[in-house]
């Protein structure tokens, strides 16, 4: 697989480090490698782009600005995968000896690609981010060391949007007797939170109707009928790409309130509802940080790349929900670099070494000011035994008048015992299929 893109670029987690909390040890290597599974070809292309120019562009922007982590530039490789598994694994493969240091952390953006990935990356000890997708059991890092999904996972979210849907009904014991209906992309991914549905339709007297929408999700036309025949009360969506803007048609269609449509947060973003135009007023979504570009690290993406002509896009896209998705992905990343060298006492790192950095990860609000991200999301804590972190999520609204996402909701806490029970369990299976023991964390 041909790497299709080469950026050197600086990790965000050393941006105002003071030269007393830097290791003194020689540095070995003249660059980090970071490779970066992106789509910008195929039919997910639209959600791909801005995510992986998100990732870039931050990069790239303390690259100009600092001169490296600790000193030590980061290679970000483009691999292009066009949202397959099979060219995601060869990207993989391609890429994961490269440079001086190997690999240090991927980033798989598919839910498909990370189940293909788990036992590979695992084995070659290389850290696995899969922001806020992926396998969500994968939250227990005794069992799964390697893999990563922070600031919250699918099983999460499902429970944040019962709650939501719950306070907007007058309480928990109001679910009794509803309808909810869950549209989902017919994957991996799009399946992930039906479990958890199941667990609280049965523990909460409401019924769940599941209507699949097959790759790529362009024909929803029998979907919508059964929604407009079953009359559900409120709708949730496990959606990407095409898929979401052809259902919130659809919905505009049979004139379903859009004040009672929740999408996951990959059914959120500009893209999926700029489409409808007046007719998307009201959707909802879930999110893992804030809209909009009222950030001071993107006045100096602005400032340091795009002033000088080195952004990845259109300017005018910093700031949308996918734009910042991948800057986080950035964030986690190079934070968990940053942490690997000042625990570790060298630059000298490998993949196994960045492992215990992302374990270190730890942003609370005086954090997020340092990354001039103040505002930018929940403090979050990763921890050897917690993966998932304890990031909090949120509900936003669409509103065509403006052009613009506004949070909606307080930032709020999954059904921990819940979401654990069920990731326990499902951890627990996979160690005995993998004869895993589960490693012990101090």
């Amino acid at each position: 697989m041909k790497l299709t893109r080469l950026a050197l670029a600086l990790g965000v987690a050393g941006l105002f480090a003071s030269t007393a909390d830097v290791p003194s040890a020689q540095a070995k290597y003249d660059a980090f490698t970071v490779p970066s599974l992106v789509y910008r070809t195929g039919a997910y292309a639209p959600n791909g782009i801005p995510v992986a120019n998100g990732f870039l562009d931050y990069f790239n922007m303390l690259n100009e600005r600092d001169g490296g982590i600790e000193g030590i530039k980061v290679n970000v490789l483009e691999c292009e995968t066009a949202y397959n598994t099979k060219q995601a694994v060869e990207c993989y493969e391609n890429t994961k000896n490269e440079g001086q240091s190997g690999a240090l952390a991927i980033n798989p953006r598919s839910t498909g690609a990370t189940y293909a990935l788990i036992p590979k990356t695992t084995e070659d000890k290389i850290p696995l981010l899969t922001l806020g997708y992926g396998r969500t059991s994968a939250a227990n890092g005794k069992v799964f060391p390697y893999i990563f999904n922070p600031p919250g996972t699918y099983w999460s979210q499902a429970t944040v949007f019962i709650k939501y849907i719950a306070q907007q009904e007058g309480g928990m014991e109001n679910l009794k007797g509803k309808k909810i209906a869950l549209v989902y992309h017919n994957s991996a991914y799009g399946k992930e939170p039906i479990k958890t549905l199941e667990t609280l339709a049965a523990k909460h007297g409401f019924e769940l109707m599941l209507l699949p929408v097959d790759h790529p999700g362009q024909e929803q036309k029998a979907t919508w009928l059964q929604v407009r025949r079953g009359k559900p009360d409120w709708l949730l969506m496990w959606g990407w790409g095409v898929m979401n803007q052809v259902a919130i048609k659809e919905a505009a269609a049979i004139r379903f309130p859009m004040d009672k449509f929740i999408g996951v947060w990959w059914s959120g973003s500009e893209n999926d509802v700029a489409p409808s135009g007046p007719a998307a007023k009201g959707y909802l979504a879930g999110t893992m940080h804030a809209p909009g570009s009222n950030f001071g690290a993107l006045e100096e993406i602005r400032k340091h790349l795009y002033a000088k002509g080195k952004g990845a896009g259109e300017e005018s896209r910093i700031g949308e929900v996918l734009y910042n998705r991948g800057l986080l992905e950035a964030v986690l990343t190079a934070e968990a670099i940053r942490n690997a060298i000042k625990i570790h006492g060298t630059t000298d790192i490998r993949g196994e070494h960045v492992r215990d950095g992302f374990e270190a990860i730890k942003l609370d609000d005086a954090a997020f000011k340092r990354l001039d991200l103040e505002g930018f999301m929940p403090p979050i804590e990763i921890t050897c035994e917690n993966h998932e972190g304890n990031g909090k999520i949120a509900v936003q609204q669409w509103d065509p008048d403006t052009g613009k996402w506004t949070v909606v909701s307080d930032w709020i806490e999954p059904m921990r015992d819940l979401v654990n029970e069920l990731v326990s369990e499902d951890s627990a299976a996979f160690a005995a299929e993998n004869n895993i023991t589960p490693r012990q964390c101090n």
